[in-house]
């Protein structure tokens, strides 16, 4: 059994990765913004903590991480505005990264996309480019930190039925339902080969164990 937080609660990963969780066996707190979403979330047997990651800052941000076993990153601010987007998706994901340090809560995983990295190569008239920037800062930071991190960068995805299977070796464009996303997550979570590894992925003829186990 382990305590797994889960930033980003009431996105479509995390929705369906609390469940998995909760399955096995885990303890799992999902973290929402909106009140109004906590019933929804303790549906999946999460436990729903409200907070705004946005503007807390790494001490507050320490609170929320305490006494936890490992942090998934799933939260995002869903583009469309370049300052928010830096503000969720590199800065507050960096706070995080800070806080679980100083709280020792070493294992970290982030749900980041395929492609993110300094060659990127989207253009900074691209609506993309903001978000390329910020998943690229804060999947940098995390590789510098001393925690025991596994990145997972998924390519584009979906809302199709998961498959359980995919392909890590050449994923190609990687796409990918959003629920073998969440199946991916919880296995990594209970494999700690995949610590310190970026996993990049998209639906294929593998099961997931298997492929993360064996990921390059």
């Amino acid at each position: 059994m382990s305590r797994v937080l889960i930033i980003g609660g009431h996105g479509k990963i995390a929705l369906r990765l609390a469940p998995l969780l909760v399955e096995r066996g885990d303890v799992v707190t999902s973290v929402i913004r909106n009140p109004d979403h906590a019933d929804e979330v303790a549906a999946t047997g999460a436990v729903p903590l409200i907070a705004d990651v946005e503007h807390l800052d790494t001490a507050g941000l320490g609170d929320v991480v305490q006494g936890q076993d490992a942090v998934v990153w799933s939260a995002g601010a869903g583009g469309g505005n370049p300052e928010r987007t830096y503000a969720v998706d590199r800065d507050a994901a960096i706070r995080s990264m800070d806080a679980a340090n100083v709280e020792g809560v070493m294992r970290y995983v982030m749900v980041s996309y395929l492609g993110a990295g300094p060659g990127h190569g989207v253009s900074e008239d691209s609506s993309f480019f903001a978000y390329a920037e910020a998943k690229t800062a804060a999947d940098e930071h995390l590789r510098s930190s001393s925690l025991d991190y596994t990145i997972l960068q998924p390519g584009p995805l979906t809302l199709d039925e998961p498959t359980g299977l995919i392909e890590v070796a050449n994923p190609g464009r990687g796409r990918v339902s959003r629920a073998d996303v969440a199946a991916v997550a919880a296995a990594v979570l209970a494999d700690d080969s995949t610590i310190r590894r970026t996993i990049a992925f998209g639906n294929g003829g593998t099961p997931i164990a298997e492929a993360v186990a064996a990921a390059p």
